[in-house]
C-alpha cells in the first residue's frame, strides 16, 4: 500500500532529525526517528548518538517514556531500517518490539550485512506492520548517509573534492596567494562540509603553501574529523598549525625517516607509510586504509596535484566548487595535467546541484555513475 502524505511528511522530520547525527554517529550512520501513539499524538524523537550511545529508535523511547506516554498500538517513523543484531547496543527493532508498536514506516533499508532487511523480517515476525518508502524520500535517506552506503556497499568512502576558485577556475594568484578568492558565508559553508566527514585530506604543498588547520571552526561540531596530510618525504614541520588540536592528525608517508617520524608523533601525529612503486604515497592504499578505519566521508581540500591525482586514479567521486564572482586570470589551476588533445578526454561530471552561498555560487557535480549505489 502506497504511503500517506503524512507518512512522507513525517518520514522527513525524521531525516532532519537524523542530520543532527552528523559529525556525532561517526562511523555509524545519520538516523533520525519520530513516535506517535495509538491516538496519533507525537510522543517522542530522537537521533542517534556517538557510536556506542543509543540509536534514534533508543532515544525516542526514551523521550516518549520519561514523559509517561504508553506507545501500545502506536506508530514509529525512522529514516534508517532499524537495526537487527547486537552491536555495541542491542538491536533496535527489539526495543520496538518490546514497546508495542503496532507499525513503523522506514524511509530505506540498511545496506549493512547483518542488518539489511533483517530489521524489517524481525518486525513483522513480532505481528508489526512495516511499510518502506521509495521514491524522493527513500532517495533523500540515503542521500544524507551517502558515505556509509558507499563504505558499506562500495567498500571505500564516498570521496568529495572542495575547491574555491574564480570565476574563472583559478584557485590562486601564480605567486600562491589565495586568501581570500570566496567570501565568509561560503568559507563557512565549506566547514559544514567538513564537519560532515570524517576525515580531511590535503597534501604537503598545501600545508607549506598556507599552513592551514583544517579543523572545523566555523559550525559547531561534536567530533573533530581526522586531518590526512600526504608527505611523501615526512617533511611536515612540527610547528605547522595543522597539528595543533583539536582533533588527531594522520601524516601519511613514502620515504622512512625514524627522526622526523618521531618528531611528529612527540606532536601527537601518527605516522603511516603506504608507498608505491614510484616513492610516492599509495592513493589506494590510503583509500582502503581509511575504509578500515571506519571513514565514510573523505573530503578533500587540497591542491591541483592531488586533485588530479585522486580524479585520474578514479578515487574522486564527487566536486564541491565554490566561484566566486572574479575574473583573476592567470594563476593556479583546480587539477594540473598534462593538456588535453582533443575534447573527448575531459573528464566528465554531472551536476547535482547548484546554490548562491553569500556572494559566491555553489557547484555539487559528480563523476559517471559515481553514485550508483544509492538507486
Amino acid at each position: 500500500m502506497p504511503l500517506s502524505q503524512a507518512d512522507h511528511a513525517l518520514l522527513q522530520r525524521s531525516v532532519q532529525l537524523a542530520h543532527q547525527s552528523i559529525s556525532l554517529s561517526e562511523p555509524n550512520p545519520r538516523v533520525g526517528c519520530v513516535l506517535h501513539d495509538a491516538n496519533g499524538l507525537l510522543t517522542g524523537e530522537g537521533f542517534t548518538q556517538q557510536a556506542g550511545g543509543p540509536h534514534a529508535e533508543v532515544m525516542a523511547l526514551r523521550s516518549a517514556m520519561a514523559a509517561g506516554h504508553d506507545l501500545r498500538g502506536g506508530t514509529a517513523w525512522v529514516s534508517l531500517e532499524p537495526c537487527a543484531h547486537h552491536g555495541r547496543t542491542p538491536p533496535c527493532c527489539d526495543a520496538l518490539v518490546a514497546a508495542g508498536l503496532a507499525r513503523v514506516v522506514v524511509a530505506t533499508q540498511d545496506p549493512y550485512p547483518e542488518v539489511a532487511g533483517q530489521g524489517i523480517a524481525r518486525l513483522r515476525a513480532a505481528g508489526i506492520r512495516v511499510d518502506l518508502a521509495d521514491g524522493d524520500t527513500a532517495r533523500e535517506a540515503r542521500e544524507l548517509n551517502i558515505g556509509f552506503f558507499s563504505r558499506i556497499l562500495r567498500g571505500r568512502p564516498w570521496v568529495r573534492l572542495k575547491v574555491a576558485a574564480s570565476l574563472d577556475g583559478r584557485t590562486a594568484l601564480p605567486d600562491g596567494t589565495s586568501q581570500w578568492i570566496t567570501g565568509p558565508v561560503a568559507r563557512a559553508d565549506g566547514h559544514r562540509w567538513r564537519q560532515r566527514a570524517g576525515a580531511v585530506l590535503t597534501g604537503i604543498g598545501t600545508v607549506q603553501a598556507d599552513d592551514p588547520r583544517l579543523d572545523v571552526r566555523l559550525v559547531d561540531c561534536a567530533c573533530q574529523p581526522l586531518r590526512v596530510v600526504l608527505d611523501s618525504s615526512l617533511s611536515l614541520p612540527p610547528t605547522a598549525r595543522i597539528l595543533q588540536p583539536p582533533g588527531h592528525v594522520l601524516v601519511v608517508g613514502a620515504m622512512a625517516n625514524p627522526e622526523k617520524t618521531e618528531a611528529l608523533r612527540r606532536q601527537g601525529a601518527e605516522v603511516l607509510l603506504l608507498p608505491n612503486a614510484s616513492g610516492q604515497v599509495d592513493l589506494a592504499a590510503l583509500i582502503s586504509q581509511l575504509t578500515e578505519r571506519g571513514i565514510n566521508e573523505l573530503h578533500v581540500e587540497a591542491g591541483a596535484t592531488l586533485n588530479a591525482a585522486l580524479l585520474a586514479g578514479g578515487h574522486a567521486d564527487e566536486v564541491l566548487a565554490y566561484l566566486a564572482p572574479k575574473l583573476l586570470g592567470p594563476g593556479r589551476d583546480i587539477a594540473a595535467w598534462a593538456p588535453l588533445v582533443n575534447l573527448t578526454q575531459a573528464v566528465g561530471l554531472r551536476f547535482v546541484a547548484h546554490d548562491i552561498v553569500g556572494d559566491d555560487l555553489r557547484l555539487r557535480a559528480r563523476l559517471p555513475g559515481a553514485d550508483a549505489f544509492l538507486d
